[in-house]
């Protein structure tokens, strides 16, 4: 477990010197004047001028070589300095202090309904192979795993804001904003974990030792949570590793689509407005996580793997 918690330290440096360069250069090629979108983020496009935008380039120093300024990056990421935002003029790492809260509030939110929905389903189903809920469960897994979640969210747009007016399509305030957007995210986890739940299911069920603790006369009420869920668990939790992807990547897009000021809405921005140390920075902290995230993703199912689990 050592050393796989060190491997994952040094894959976040890997990630960190690999994220930051990749942000740097692709904010350097995309088409446009970076001084000029700047200069419209901090004075609206309807006040810029020429002259602000070069007031902008030359105070930013924006015509200095490329390899010194994503060196002088690297050299604030060693001191642990993320920068200051070339629009707002505050510290990245407060802005990202902020944003991330919202956007974990969020993440927790959607992997923790993914959880309630996708394995308990999976484990019904797989617990009746070729059933009626088996069955149901698999066609509705590969329509949501199908659906990008903008199309997700864009459906219960329609019927919970627009036709039955219960939850507000958009915005950040009351716990009611957060159902839509944490649903949008769950139902695409749960399509997975459920499919991976009901395959773990069926397999262990079918196991010589499952058939024999059913022979020892347990009840099935016992049976399954004493037998089978710790080794359902395990791949289900291995796969949360894989899951993970998915929610960073929808959490950018769900954010947009719903007006949530989490970190993923704060990209979008700041990419439109070439705020290069606020998208360095975001892109960081989310790879950062998502390292993070694989780590106690591996404590866990070293712990609840009964193979490897020891005694306390």
């Amino acid at each position: 477990m050592i050393r796989a918690l060190l491997h994952r330290l040094v894959q976040a440096g890997l990630v960190a010197l690999f994220v930051g360069a990749l942000s740097f250069a692709l904010m350097r090629l995309l088409p446009g004047d970076m001084a000029y979108r700047i200069a419209a983020g901090r004075y609206s496009f309807d006040n810029v001028t020429a002259e602000a935008a070069g007031h902008v380039r030359t105070e930013l120093g924006l015509e200095a070589p490329a390899w010194r300024l994503f060196g002088s990056w690297l050299l604030d990421i060693l001191r642990l300095d993320l920068g200051r935002s070339l629009v707002s003029g505050e510290r990245v790492v407060d802005e990202l202090a902020h944003q991330l809260g919202a956007s974990v509030t969020l993440a927790v939110a959607a992997l923790a309904l993914s959880l309630v929905i996708g394995p308990l389903l999976g484990m019904r189903a797989g617990r009746a192979p070729g059933g009626a809920l088996d069955r149901l469960v698999i066609g509705a897994s590969v329509v949501l795993r199908a659906l990008p979640p903008f199309v997700t969210g864009l459906l219960l747009i329609l019927v919970f804001s627009l036709t039955l007016g219960l939850l507000p399509s958009a915005g950040h305030g009351g716990a009611s904003h957060l159902v839509l957007p944490a649903l949008t995210l769950a139902l695409g986890l749960a399509a997975v974990s459920a499919r991976v739940a009901r395959n773990a299911t069926a397999e262990v069920t079918a196991a010589p030792f499952y058939g024999f603790a059913r022979l020892k006369g347990l009840p099935e009420r016992a049976l399954f949570p004493r037998h089978g869920l710790r080794n359902v668990a395990v791949p289900v939790v291995t796969y949360l590793a894989l899951q993970l992807v998915l929610l960073i990547e929808g959490v950018v897009v769900v954010e947009t689509l719903f007006a949530w000021p989490g970190i993923g809405h704060a990209l979008v921005h700041a990419i439109v407005q070439r705020d290069v140390p606020m998208v360095q920075g975001t892109a960081l902290a989310m790879g950062l996580l998502f390292v993070a995230l694989n780590a106690a993703v591996d404590v866990l199912n070293n712990r609840i793997d009964p193979r490897g689990a020891r005694p306390a």
